[in-house]
């Protein structure tokens, strides 16, 4: 007898969520970038593994891009972490819709010293885009890695 349960038989990987509100500040983006990271390690992507670097890496621009360009006075952000099986996707929701990031990235020009958030988003994940924010105004940049 096969002990060992065949893939047709064996349970689907748990869906896996976290989701919490920042305040629009640096100490917000700081702190949203260490629960994640401490989520990660919780889910079983160690601190220091690939897994937990790269998405703890992507959700720090991703939130610094919320607090610089995404804030309006009084309203927070929202961090939407999701593991999927092997899909680790990050959602960060900001109350600015009318500035929406560019799909397609160029190096900004020079010697600026931002710019380049998104072109490492871009090289590190797998997928990413942004979309109107469901709940609310504003809109959602989203990124996705394949663990």
């Amino acid at each position: 007898m096969n002990e060992h349960p065949s893939p047709r038989t064996a349970p689907a990987p748990a869906r896996l969520e976290f989701a919490m509100r920042f305040t629009s500040t640096p100490r917000g983006a700081r702190l949203a970038r260490r629960l994640v990271s401490h989520r990660l390690d919780a889910w079983g992507f160690a601190y220091g593994s690939d897994v937990n670097e790269t998405v703890t890496l992507v959700t720090a621009e991703l939130v610094a891009n919320a607090v610089r360009h995404g804030c309006v006075p009084g309203r927070d952000f929202a961090v939407r972490l999701v593991m999927d099986g092997r899909l680790v996707r990050v959602e960060v929701s900001d109350a600015r819709g009318e500035r929406v990031p560019l799909l397609s990235l160029r190096e900004p020009p020079g010697d600026h010293e931002s710019g380049r958030g998104l072109l490492l988003v871009a090289a590190l994940a797998d997928r990413w885009g942004a979309e109107p924010r469901v709940n609310g105004p504003g809109k959602t940049v989203w990124a996705e890695y394949d663990a």
